[in-house]
């Protein structure tokens, strides 16, 4: 596999971060990072193929690619697995769950890429810590991350929320509440001055109009 950071990270990716470019291997042939601006992005890592948490994952991810799509929003996955694994995986999953996983999985054996997202840590020897995901704008910064542990699944259908309620805010006119699902109204940003405050009781949680 070949490789190639343009800058050493020497901290976790934070929000507001340029997502640190690459180049790589993939199940779809190599790609690069930056070929992704333009588009939303959403690029996650998964501890190991062939196990049972990570197979759940990609399965709902593959069951939900037309509404990433209708998002202009890509799914870019990486482990430490090789390639070859990579394809064996993603084969054994369309002829057990009847779904086609068309998006890339990059190999990272090196663990290069993942050490300089700061999926792995700098003393780890494995990749059993890595399920994170980075919501990337197009052009190119990182507007969310999440993380959870080998043992507990990602959903789906909430990474697709996230992304939907991103590209929502993205104009910075409004807020996305707890729970907000598109269609449902935005909140007004916090008030300026003692004007804003002065306008009825709720002026500091109010629908934006």
């Amino acid at each position: 596999m070949t490789e190639t950071l343009i800058a050493t990270v020497a901290r976790t990716i934070r929000i507001g971060d340029v997502a640190p470019d690459f180049a790589a291997r993939s199940t779809k042939g190599d790609v690069t990072l930056s070929s992704y601006r333009g588009r939303w992005l959403i690029f996650f890592s998964h501890p190991a193929d062939f196990t049972p948490v990570c197979t759940t994952e990609f399965v709902g991810l593959a069951r939900l690619k037309a509404e990433f799509a209708a998002l202009d929003c890509a799914l870019l996955g990486l482990s430490v697995d090789s390639l070859y694994a990579h394809l064996a995986w993603v084969r054994a999953i369309e002829q057990q769950f009847g779904v086609t996983v068309d998006f890339p999985i990059i190999e990272d054996p090196s663990m290069v890429i993942g050490h300089a997202y700061g999926m792995i840590d700098a003393a780890s020897t494995d990749a059993m810590a890595m399920r994170s995901a980075y919501f990337i704008d197009p052009a190119g910064i990182v507007r969310a991350v999440t993380c959870y542990p080998p043992n507990v699944g990602r959903s789906a259908s909430e990474m697709l929320r996230l992304i939907t309620a991103l590209k929502a805010v993205e104009d910075g006119k409004g807020f996305a509440p707890e729970g907000w699902q598109p269609g449902a109204p935005l909140l007004a940003p916090p008030p300026g001055g003692s004007d804003d405050v002065a306008e009825g009781a709720d002026w500091f949680c109010r629908e934006l109009k």
